[in-house]
């Protein structure tokens, strides 16, 4: 299981939260079996989205995130719930493509630059609340970055990161958040602005074994950071067969009967977890009398 915690600086000033999504990076890929590029996109907004789903209030709450330009991946997206736990999806979960020019993982040539980075923050009651900014870099940190500056108003740093084995296994993953407090002056955001500026990558720490608390801490170095919060998360898929026979009822009569009618199974498969679910003729025919 990732851990993910989140530390404040003793004056308020500001707050990061910071994950080690390795093991849930880990197991996406091996559900989606997907090519490198796409195992680094994929992972790094599951990551961003675990972070703003642990923020969420009330145990119904959930977060979908979802990026879509005009690459090859197609759309990305990660839900998670109020606890962190996330799940993943991709249109095209292979695509190969050439290194960058700082040598790695090509993620904005997958994701794209032409599109919308969309957040949905369904609280259990009323009308989600929607946010969705243009694409900036299709790296997927600094449109996160830009999501919370302009639809949250929240000066925020983000860093996401995933290194993938040559063999495709998942090495390390993780990412922090770190966004300024309201009463939080200048020479705060400066203190911030320059201590991020010689912290390693956070692929790199997470690889180096440091702790989403060491992470975290040295984020605030120089803020007196307090730990608030440490929760274990993981990569969770919600769907059940109940949710699927309730997608059957909602369908039209005339749809659902056609289906009833045929002589074969019919077959439904979560495309977060890859789970089947077989109905028959005659189950189709009970529920068509619900």
């Amino acid at each position: 299981m990732g851990k993910l915690v989140t530390m404040i600086a003793s004056d308020g000033s500001v707050v990061c939260h910071c994950i080690d999504s390795t093991d849930m990076v880990a197991k996406a890929e091996q559900i989606h079996q997907t090519s490198a590029v796409i195992t680094a996109a994929l992972g790094r907004l599951m990551t961003a989205a675990s972070i703003m789903g642990a923020a969420l209030k009330g145990e119904d709450s959930s977060v979908t995130v979802r990026i879509g330009g005009n690459g090859p991946v197609g759309v990305v997206i990660a839900v998670a719930d109020n606890q962190g736990n996330v799940r993943g999806y991709v249109t095209n979960p292979v695509v190969e493509l050439p290194l960058n020019q700082h040598g790695k993982l090509d993620v904005s040539g997958a994701v794209g630059t032409d599109g919308f980075l969309s957040v949905i923050k369904d609280f259990g009651f009323g009308e989600p609340y929607v946010g969705q900014v243009p694409i900036i870099s299709g790296e997927i940190a600094e449109d996160v970055t830009n999501y919370y500056a302009i639809s949250e108003q929240i000066p925020t740093v983000c860093a996401l990161g995933v290194l993938v084995n040559p063999d495709l296994t998942v090495r390390a993953a993780g990412g922090y958040v770190a966004q300024l407090l309201p009463g939080a002056d200048d020479a705060s955001i400066d203190r911030l602005e320059k201590t991020i500026q010689n912290i390693p990558p956070i692929s790199q720490m997470i690889d180096q074994k440091m702790s989403p608390v060491e992470i975290a801490s040295r984020v605030l170095e120089g803020f007196d950071p307090e730990l608030l919060d440490e929760q274990q998360v993981e990569y969770r898929c919600n769907c059940t067969r109940d949710r699927v026979e309730r997608a059957f009822l909602s369908m039209s009569r005339e749809d659902l009967e056609e289906m009833a009618n045929d002589t074969k199974d019919t077959e439904v498969s979560c495309h977060f977890c890859n789970k089947v679910y077989t109905f028959t003729p005659a189950q189709l025919k009970e529920l068509m009398q619900q």
